[in-house]
């Protein structure tokens, strides 16, 4: 039988930031405590931690110690090294697993599993050398975006080709990464289901997310999705899918393009509490956050259903040029609610809060949500 870990017990957290953050808040208001494994020290996590661990990923002595201190131990972000993930694991439960947390921090590895299990993917090639460059563009053509591998997020790490004659530069400019090529999808929406899976194989989704970004960084989400209901259930299938092959326990986003003809292709996955889903803190009868804490500990999961359509705005560090930004101005938006995440440095794309606002319509939200934004800035007249 599963091991259950109720209200009482310790779960342990790797990474500090503003997912881990959130977290520790639905976990403590359950009854949990946390622990939180950091590099730096006061972090957005620690700072609402029972406690906080400051170490390097990489020191064996300080993470052994971290997961024998604790009951359950559980990730903020997917980019843990290999070697952490399996000192902890050799000394607590690891939820999710970490062959799930090797696969995802992988774009090849990521591809290969989801091609494989007939998940539908932009076409993509491996490259490994200027040789295997001229020949991924060749077979995909142009406009695609070389990407690295691994660690990348918020775009970091890409570069669209629109021109054969740039591939000898390219190459030559990122010769010592690991790199792959997907074609360029021309998209209709970009769009991310949440789906929880408890370590008894049960499933939870969150309705489909519709996701705007700027600068390759998620800008705005609007609930639910404004798409035909048969696509938005076709999209929670897939992410059911792909949780279940995955043996998942815990949180998955699934990140998704919808094209032109209705079709939908996979982007990327996040095994954990994600940024498009902030806006169920507010929006549904349970949080991702929340949810995330039942999945690991082996809960019943909640119910994802959704309270009202509701629109998540990020706060980047670029609000902050021009002075303190004017929180009483947004708040008076009705229907807004602020958040943010203990960031002591305000540096142009940064993440450092978010908005949400709930109202009756989609569109509503997104307007509330923009609105109140806006005034964080607007000039006093």
């Amino acid at each position: 039988m599963t091991q259950r870990y109720l209200p009482g017990a310790t779960i342990g957290v790797m990474g500090s930031g503003q997912l881990g953050r959130m977290f520790a808040m639905a976990a403590r208001r359950m009854g949990y405590r946390v622990h939180i494994f950091s590099p730096e020290r006061d972090s957005p996590a620690g700072q609402l931690a029972d406690r906080e661990v400051v170490a390097p990923y990489r020191d064996e002595k300080a993470v052994r110690a971290f997961a024998r201190n604790v009951d359950l131990l559980t990730f903020e972000f997917e980019n843990i090294p290999l070697e952490t993930i399996e000192w902890s694991a050799s000394e607590c439960d690891v939820r999710p697993a970490g062959s799930v947390l090797h696969l995802a921090q992988h774009r090849l590895r990521e591809k290969d599993f989801l091609s494989g299990a007939g998940i539908p993917v932009a076409p993509y090639r491996a490259v490994r050398s200027a040789a295997d460059l001229s020949e991924a563009v060749k077979q995909l053509g142009l406009p695609s975006i070389l990407k690295s591998a691994a660690f990348g997020y918020d775009g970091k790490g890409q570069e669209l080709i629109v021109s054969r004659n740039d591939l000898g530069k390219i190459w030559k400019a990122r010769s010592g990464d690991e790199l792959i090529l997907e074609r360029a999808i021309a998209f209709e929406k970009e769009v991310s289901v949440i789906v929880a899976r408890g370590p008894d194989g049960a499933v939870a989704t969150f309705p489909v997310c519709e996701n705007l970004h700027r600068n390759h960084i998620l800008d705005l989400t609007v609930v639910p999705a404004r798409m035909d209901d048969s696509i938005a259930d076709a999209a929670a299938a897939l992410g059911e899918m792909i949780a279940r092959r995955m043996e998942l326990v815990g949180l998955l986003a699934v990140e998704m393009f919808l094209t032109a003809d209705g079709g939908l292709l996979v982007n990327e996955l996040a095994p954990r509490p994600h940024n498009s889903g902030h806006w169920t803190i507010e929006g549904c009868n349970t949080s991702q956050f929340e949810q995330h804490v039942r999945a690991v500990c082996g809960l019943p999961l909640g119910s994802s259903e959704i309270i009202q359509p509701a629109a998540m705005a990020n706060l980047l560090g670029d609000l902050w040029q021009a002075g303190e930004p004017d929180w009483a101005a947004a708040l008076e938006i009705k229907g807004v609610h602020l958040h943010l995440y203990g960031k002591q440095e305000p540096r142009p794309g940064r993440k450092m809060g978010h908005l949400t606002a709930l109202a009756p319509s989609a569109e509503a939200a997104m307007a509330a949500v923009t609105e109140a934004r806006a005034a964080l800035t607007r000039p006093i007249s």
